[in-house]
Formats: C-alpha cells, sequence, structure tokens
C-alpha cells in the first residue's frame, strides 16, 4: 500500500520584544505542516512549515517556511524553525515546546522563542495555542494523505511533446571524495527541426585526479520515450538509478537526494517553454554510491557528492557558462550564463542566472530580476573565457563575486549538434577550482560568507 504522510494547520498567538525596542508587540503564526509520513507520537517526525507570520507593525510575510521537528517522547520537544521577511532583512524563528507528562496541555501549547539574523540574537518572545478556539479547527483540519511523487521524480520525467526542434538533456555530475575523480553521465534527446524521428545520444567522462579526462559516446538510436526518465537500448536515468555501458565504460549508480528542487532558471519557464531554454536541478545535492567502470579500471562510489540537472530548449547557446559548486555545509551555487542564437537577443552580453541555496533559503528570490537587472540595478555580469571567467554582481542587500578556474589538462572538449543541424563545442571539467565572496550592505559591505573550492567544482564554458 502507498505510504501516507500527515498535514495539518495550527495558529498561535503571542509577543515578541525586539531588539532595540522597550515594548512588546503582538505575533500571529498561522502555519500549514506536511510530513511524508503518519505522525506518531513515539517516534521523531519531521515536516516542511509554510504560513503567515504577522508582527504589529513590523513584518506580514505570507511565504514563510521551514521546518518542524514532532519528538513528544524520544526527544520531549516540538521544535519550530520559520525563516521570514522583516523590512527586507531575514530573520529565523527557532524555538521548541518542551514536553512534560507532568504537565502535557500547558507543556505541548506554549512556545518560547528566539530570532536570530545571521546567526546574532534580535528579538525572543512567547507564543501560545489557543485551546479555546483552536482546539477544535485543529483536530478538524488534520489530513493523512497518500505520500506524493517526490518533485524529483515528477522533473524527471520527459518534457517533449513530439514539436520540431527541441532538445531535451538529462545529466549528472559528482565528485568521488575518496580519489578525487570526477564523473559526468549525459543524456540527450534531440528533434531535428526539419521534422526527422528524434534520436537518443549522450556519454559518459571520467576526470582522474591525476591524468586526461577519458570518455566514451552512446548512440545515436531512435528515442522511443517513457515515463520516468530518459532510457534508450541500455542506458537509463531514472528515478534513483543511472545505468548503462558505452564502449569500454559501464556504470551502475544509485541516486540519493539531498534537496529541494532548485530552479536555476524561473520557475515558470520550466513550465511554460517561452525562452529559448530553461534548466533546473531535480534536487539541490545527491549522494551517489555504486560503480564506474573502464575496461580493467573500477570507480567504487560511495555517497559521493553531486547532482542531477534537466535542460529542455531549442538548443545551444551561442555562448555559454555553467557552475555547479557543492559549498558545503548543505549549501549549494549553481550558475548558467548565456547569450542566445535568437536573432536581437544574440547581440546582447550574457545573462546571467545565478541560485545560491544557503541555510534553506533560494538567493536571489527573483532570478529574472538579477539576470536582467530591476530599475537599473541588481544586474549579474558573466566575463566568458578560459582557463578563467568570472561571475559578479548583486541582488537586494547582497553581492557576489565567483571566479572559476578550469584547468586546461583536466578539461574535456566534446561537440554537440543542435535541431537545426548547426553545431557547438563544450570544455567541460568536472575538477574545476571555484572561488566564491558573498558579501551584506551594513551601512557598508561587509564579508557574509567565502569558498574556496579546489578541484570539487563541476564547470563548463561552450561556443560555436
Amino acid at each position: 500500500m502507498t505510504p501516507r504522510g500527515t498535514t495539518f494547520r495550527e495558529t498561535m498567538l503571542g509577543r515578541v520584544r525586539l531588539a532595540g525596542e522597550d515594548a512588546d508587540r503582538p505575533v500571529r503564526l498561522d502555519l500549514l505542516a506536511r510530513a511524508d509520513s503518519l505522525l506518531l507520537p513515539h517516534r521523531t517526525t519531521r515536516a516542511r512549515l509554510t504560513g503567515r507570520i504577522r508582527i504589529a507593525g513590523r513584518a506580514d510575510d505570507a511565504e514563510a517556511e521551514g521546518e518542524l521537528e514532532i519528538s513528544p517522547l524520544a526527544r520531549r520537544r516540538i521544535r519550530y524553525r520559520l525563516g521570514f521577511d522583516l523590512a527586507g532583512r531575514r530573520l529565523l524563528l527557532d524555538g521548541w515546546k518542551s514536553v512534560s507528562l507532568t504537565r502535557p496541555v500547558s507543556s505541548m501549547t506554549v512556545l518560547p522563542y528566539t530570532l536570530y539574523e545571521d546567526g546574532e540574537r534580535v528579538g525572543q518572545g512567547t507564543l501560545r495555542f489557543p485551546l479555546a478556539t483552536g482546539l477544535l479547527p485543529f483536530l478538524a483540519g488534520f489530513r493523512f494523505p497518500r505520500a506524493a511523487v517526490p518533485a524529483g521524480d515528477r522533473h524527471l520525467a520527459p518534457r517533449w511533446d513530439g514539436a520540431p526542434g527541441r532538445t531535451e538533456v538529462w545529466y549528472t555530475t559528482l565528485t568521488d571524495p575518496a580519489t578525487g575523480s570526477g564523473v559526468w553521465l549525459h543524456h540527450e534527446v534531440v528533434a531535428p527541426r526539419d521534422g526527422a524521428p528524434a534520436y537518443a545520444h549522450g556519454w559518459v567522462a571520467v576526470f582522474p585526479k591525476d591524468g586526461p579526462a577519458e570518455h566514451a559516446r552512446f548512440g545515436p538510436v531512435p528515442w522511443t520515450g517513457g515515463s520516468q526518465g530518459f532510457t534508450a537500448d541500455d542506458i537509463s536515468a531514472t528515478p534513483g538509478h543511472l545505468t548503462g555501458s558505452a564502449g569500454p565504460f559501464a556504470w551502475a549508480l544509485t541516486e540519493e537526494p539531498q534537496g529541494p528542487p532548485l530552479h536555476t532558471f524561473p520557475r515558470w519557464s520550466w513550465r511554460r517553454p517561452w525562452l529559448p531554454a530553461s534548466h533546473m536541478l531535480p534536487a539541490a545535492r545527491a549522494r551517489y554510491s555504486g560503480t564506474v567502470r573502464n575496461g580493467a579500471d573500477e570507480l567504487r562510489l560511495s555517497d559521493a557528492p553531486g547532482a542531477s540537472a534537466r535542460i529542455y530548449g531549442h538548443g545551444n547557446a551561442r555562448r555559454w557558462a555553467w557552475l555547479h559548486a557543492d559549498l558545503g555545509g548543505g549549501d549549494v551555487l549553481e550558475i548558467v550564463a548565456a547569450v542566445s542564437m535568437r536573432r536581437g537577443l544574440d547581440r546582447l552580453p550574457p545573462l546571467v542566472f545565478l541560485r545560491l541555496y544557503r541555510d534553506g533559503r533560494g538567493w536571489p528570490r527573483r532570478v529574472e530580476r538579477a539576470a536582467v537587472g530591476w530599475a537599473g540595478v541588481g544586474r549579474f555580469r558573466a566575463d566568458i573565457g578560459l582557463p578563467r571567467w568570472r561571475v559578479e554582481g548583486r541582488a537586494g542587500l547582497r553581492r557576489i563575486r565567483v571566479t572559476v578556474t578550469q584547468p586546461p589538462e583536466g578539461t574535456l572538449a566534446l561537440d554537440y549538434t543542435d535541431p537545426d543541424g548547426s553545431a557547438a563545442v563544450c570544455r567541460n571539467s568536472e575538477r574545476a577550482d571555484a572561488e566564491v565572496r558573498l558579501e551584506r550592505w551594513w551601512g557598508r559591505w561587509r564579508p557574509e560568507g567565502t569558498w574556496r573550492l579546489s578541484g570539487t567544482a563541476h564547470a563548463e564554458v561552450g561556443d560555436r
């Protein structure tokens, strides 16, 4: 039987004292909790929180989100972590109900909490569940829906609808933490513009720490379609599994998603293909285990960090650069900078689509505004070249500078054929270096985060 989850709504009322203020302010939380498993009191259940937080005179954020840990017996607590905006500042509400078996009602209805900004305490208060008016709606609102299909599984399903002049890609990149080797698996469907039958092809490449990259292609073979992902002959990229063989290579990997979907381009562009192309990751991070064999050599992987991504569009850009950087601690940076092939757009400088997933939150909030600028400010810019390329820019109160270096000896050049028959060349390295500097405006620009990746960044530069 399909497992069931748990959803419920909760309202809490209380007060908060913000740093620098002499009086408390009324607070109201209206939350929706969604768990993928049944809520059982003797177990620890984790749920996603979304909802609205209102602080009188200061905040009204209807897009607050976070997580809930429900562990009334195992850990004797129910912990809330909720991120929200307050006058342009990003705050975190962190608190828990300390469950007492001698006073269960009062302990499970009172939530003391603290507000943090960038790790510093900026307020504290107490919330209470209103038993008199809230208990019946709370109990009546419990639902036990069957578990939904994971978002990553939905995003792996083919997008191509039979129209000519389209290309669709499933690709995976990862780094073996034991040997430092990088792996690249590329799966692609091309529907020629002239109406010829669609075909599937791709390649596998391994980038050893010492020595040149090696690769092998598979296909082209007729594309027969499928509902779970990419499948052609013995090659497959489906939810949780990547298998296949090409030339002397053979691979069998399991994939375990580690984060939510991440849309590098505007989210709407994946649902409505109005742009020349769209790019997204079914999971911001993933872990891979299994084997990749190259003749007699075998690379054994165990919890190797990486990610799978998806592209759907009309073909490759005129010029582009791409970066996937696992920054550690659950943080990920994804960049696509490209010059379109469309007339008029091909004369513009590269448009930069940048997404930093940090502390459970994506930045910038509106990726399209950062790509083209908004009211003359906030635009990201790219200087594309080899062996080094750069991206920098500002969105809101933050700015970022990224420098990527692709070592010539660890960069592999491969050619593409677009649906219109034109050719493009990509130069890919799964052993690139990256330096990332994030700053925030507090009267002046102050460092907020710095990362240096040596041989673990995944990057590419392409042109015609």
